[in-house]
C-alpha cells in the first residue's frame, strides 16, 4: 500500500493550509490565529464537536463513528507552536514575522492530523470514537500538561492516544519508533555562587566565586563519568555563564544555566540530589554560598508496549514492512506528549522528513511530500483501533 487515494484530492489545499501556518509562526501559547484556524477548518469539515481554549489555546475535535458499540475512544495529537528562530531558509513561503518560525514541523503535524480528521469526519468509517487533539507549547511550556489539567481526559476518556513527529533524514515514507523510555525528561539547572567582589589587585580582601566555578564544572562532568551507570542515558549541560563585567574586578557573584536529560526517573532523582551536594559543598570549601534551582519540566516519554506495535501495525499497512522498524535509538530531547503518556496508554512515532537540516535549525523546513503518508497513517489507525 502507499499513500490513500483520497489524500490526492485534499493534498493541494492541505499544501497551502501548512504554507499559511509556516508564513504565520506562533509561540507557545499565544497560538491564537493557529488555533482558530484549525477550529475553523474542523467546523467545515462538519465534525461532531470542536471545543476550543483547553489549555488556554488547545483545541479538540470530537469524531463519532457510524457505530459506537465499542464506547472506545482513541485520541490523536498534533502540536502547533513554532520556535524563536531567524528563518533561512528562503522558502517562498517563509515565515512573515522576525524571530519566530516553525523549526520542528508542527506545521506539518497540525495539517496531517487536520488532513485526517476531515477524511474521518467524511466517511465514519469506524466504531467508537475519535478525539483530535492540537496543543499548544509544546516548545518548553508544557502544554500537554495544561489541557490535561484543564480537563482534556476527564472530558473524553480516551483509551488509548497516539502522537507523531516527523525525522528529518529518514527517509519519506518510512516510520520508526520503539516501546518503553524513548526520549528524555527534560531538568533546568540555574546555579548560583556568591562570594564577596573587590579589587583583582587585592583577591585577599575578596572571596572569589571563580575557584568554586571551577571546581562545581569539574564536579559535575566527574559525577557524569563517573558515579552514574555508564549504561544509563543521561547527560548534563552547562551552557551558560554570566558573572562579572570589568577585567580587573572580582564578582560579587556568579551564575550558570545549564540543562540535564535523563531516561530513567531513578537517575533523574540521583543526578538532582547529586548536583545540589556538589554544589552547596565545593561552594563551602571556597567559603562561598552555593545555591542550586533544579526545575523538573518534562517526564521521561515512555511507549507502551501494545500500542507501539499497534503503531507500527498501521505504519506497515501504510508503508510496507521493510520501511518501517521498531528499533529507534532514544533520544535525550524532550517531548511533552510524555505527559499524555503518563495518563492514557500510547506511544509517539516518527515519520521520515527526508534529507533537511536538523529540528530547530534555521534551515529547517517540513517536506510537503510528508503529508499523504501522515494522513494515511492516521487514518489506518483508526480503522486498526477501532474496526467497524
Amino acid at each position: 500500500m502507499a499513500v490513500e487515494n483520497w489524500v490526492s484530492r485534499e493534498i493541494e489545499a492541505l499544501t497551502a493550509f501548512r504554507h499559511d501556518l509556516h508564513e504565520n509562526p506562533e509561540l507557545l501559547y499565544d497560538v491564537h490565529r493557529t488555533s482558530a484556524k484549525v477550529a475553523q477548518a474542523l467546523r467545515a469539515a462538519q465534525l461532531d464537536e470542536v471545543v476550543e481554549g483547553l489549555g488556554e489555546t488547545g483545541v479538540v475535535g470530537v469524531i463519532h463513528g457510524k457505530t459506537n458499540r465499542s464506547g472506545r475512544i482513541i485520541g490523536l495529537r498534533a502540536d502547533m507552536d513554532a520556535l524563536p528562530i531567524d528563518e533561512i531558509t528562503g522558502a517562498p513561503y517563509a515565515s512573515k514575522t522576525s524571530g519566530k518560525m516553525h523549526a520542528c514541523g508542527h506545521d506539518g503535524h497540525t495539517t496531517m492530523l487536520l488532513g485526517a480528521a476531515k477524511h474521518l469526519a467524511e466517511t465514519r468509517a469506524f466504531d467508537g470514537t475519535v478525539i483530535v487533539i492540537f496543543q499548544p507549547a509544546e516548545e518548553g511550556g508544557a502544554g500537554a500538561q495544561a489541557m490535561i489539567d484543564d480537563g482534556l481526559f476527564d472530558r473524553w476518556a480516551c483509551d488509548e492516544v497516539y502522537g507523531m513527529h516527523n525525522m528529518p533524514n529518514l527517509p519519506v515514507g518510512h516510520f520508526t519508533t520503539a516501546s518503553g523510555p524513548n526520549m528524555g525528561a527534560v531538568d533546568i539547572l540555574n546555579i548560583t555562587i556568591k562570594g564577596k567582589g573587590g579589587h583583582a589587585a587585592q583577591p585577599h580582601k575578596s572571596i572569589d566565586p571563580f575557584p568554586a566555578l571551577a571546581g562545581i564544572i569539574q564536579a559535575i562532568h566527574g559525577m557524569s563519568a563517573r558515579s552514574v551507570d555508564p549504561f544509563e542515558s543521561h547527560v548534563v549541560s552547562l551552557c551558560a555563564i554570566e558573572g562579572g563585567n570589568a577585567h580587573n574586578v572580582i564578582p560579587q557573584e556568579i551564575s550558570i544555566k545549564g540543562t540535564v536529560r535523563t531516561l530513567n526517573e531513578d537517575v533523574r532523582d540521583y543526578v538532582e540530589a547529586r548536583l545540589k551536594k556538589i554544589v552547596v559543598q565545593i561552594a563551602d570549601g571556597h567559603d562561598c554560598i552555593g545555591e542550586i534551582e533544579h526545575i523538573r519540566s518534562y517526564p521521561v516519554l515512555v511507549n507502551h508496549e501494545a500500542q507501539t506495535e499497534f503503531a507500527a501495525k498501521a505504519a506497515r499497512t501504510v508503508a510496507g514492512d521493510d520501511n518501517v522498524s521498531l528499533d529507534m535509538v532514544p533520544t535525550l530531547g524532550g517531548e511533552d506528549f510524555a505527559f499524555m503518556l503518563n495518563k492514557v496508554p500510547g506511544v509517539m512515532i516518527n515519520i521520515g522528513n527526508g534529507p533537511s537540516a536538523g529540528l530547530h535549525h534555521p534551515a529547517y523546513d517540513f517536506n510537503d511530500e510528508v503529508i499523504g503518508w501522515g494522513c494515511s497513517y492516521w487514518a489506518q489507525l483508526v480503522r486498526d483501533r477501532l474496526p467497524a
